[in-house]
């Protein structure tokens, strides 16, 4: 299952309700893709990812959030679900051209 890492990290269940993914997304810092509990630092991301969703329904819109689950750190997530950034109104079949 995709979000199996998810699960593992306790990010399923902690911080989101279980899910079934049901289009590709795939992001990228600086052409390197990110994957599920990929530890991320400040200066690796500090620019706009390239945020690719494979939809083909352009009436079907999505939200995307980056959230950091376990703020500051693992050991003392005390700022858990830091909320970086949101994007909402995302249409489907998104490639790195819009906004």
């Amino acid at each position: 299952m995709a979000n199996d890492s998810l699960t593992r990290a306790h990010i399923v269940g902690a911080v989101l309700d279980p899910f079934a993914s049901s289009v590709p997304l795939t992001v990228m810092y600086d052409g390197r893709p990110v994957f599920n509990g990929m530890e991320l630092r400040s200066p690796s991301v500090s620019l706009k990812p390239r945020v690719d969703i494979g939809g083909d329904d352009f009436r079907v819109a999505y939200t995307l959030v980056m959230v950091d689950p376990d703020a500051p750190n693992p050991s003392n997530p005390t700022l858990r679900e830091y909320l970086h950034w949101m994007v909402t109104d995302v249409p489907s079949s998104t490639n790195n051209s819009f906004g």
